[in-house]
């Protein structure tokens, strides 16, 4: 069997929390886990609900296992080596990632720039400026592939032909926005990396972007906001890099 069909059975699992998902495969291991009934699964989860998502689509694995090995979608669970030890010590570190791209430069030092998506000219020019500066440093730039800010934080790595992570709210066979289909692209052809937690076929939720932050930030020793508004998801992931223990940045926006 192959121990990629548990990874990817776990990481879809519906109404269990990630902090859940981790304790569990820290206590039974991930093939103990796939391989447990239904009474030993509600005595370990207590809830009738969530033992039945447990065993909930198990039979659509073996697909997904096979469009990702026929699209190049890299495993890096979360026992692996390669997985990056920065993102592995926040609170709620993804259980697997899936990744397109350079896996190798996970290892590099990273920095997030994120920002407003209806960012001024100003706001667009600093954000890709700090992204080029720090890529000559060899610092990967960290971004959610957003229009904005996120946008010019990747094309300023790439730019300085270095390289740049997008970490993506949806699976990697969905683009969002989709006017950044070209950015994606660029980034993998600049050896770059595109990273996400969700499953192929997973869509844009709104639900799904505010977790995504979490790795934005937890990827990062620093995080730079440009022109982010009240209430706006860069705040969020400000919110996230300073429980992590991360510095965090701001560019506002400029006044005329």
């Amino acid at each position: 069997m192959d121990i990629n069909k548990y990874w990817i059975w776990l990481s879809k699992l519906e109404g269990i929390t990630v902090k859940e998902k981790l304790d569990l495969v820290q206590k039974y291991g991930i093939e103990n886990l796939w391989n447990i009934d239904k009474a030993q699964a509600f005595d370990i989860l207590k809830n009738k609900e969530k033992v039945d998502e447990f065993f909930k689509n198990r039979e659509n694995v073996d697909k997904y296992l096979e469009y990702n090995y026929k699209n190049n979608i890299m495993f890096l669970p979360i026992i692996n080596k390669k997985y990056p030890r920065i993102l592995r010590n926040i609170y709620d570190p993804p259980i697997v990632l899936y990744i397109r791209g350079n896996v190798d430069i996970l290892q590099n030092p990273s920095f997030a720039i994120v920002g407003a998506r209806s960012a001024s000219d100003y706001g667009k020019k600093v954000a890709k400026a700090f992204s080029y500066a720090l890529a000559t440093k060899n610092i990967n730039i960290v971004s959610g592939l957003a229009k904005g800010i996120d946008t010019y934080s990747h094309i300023g790595a790439i730019n300085a032909n270095k390289h740049t992570i997008a970490v993506l709210g949806t699976g990697l066979d969905i683009i969002y926005p989709k006017d950044n289909n070209k950015l994606y692209m660029d980034i993998l052809e600049k050896n770059g990396l595109i990273i996400t937690e969700y499953v192929v076929g997973t869509k844009p939720k709104p639900m799904n972007f505010p977790a995504r932050n979490r790795i934005i930030s937890g990827l990062s020793f620093g995080i730079l906001v440009v022109e982010a508004s009240k209430n706006s998801g860069s705040l969020i992931t400000a919110d996230f890099a300073l429980e992590q223990g991360k510095n965090v940045y701001a560019i506002p926006r400029k006044h005329k």
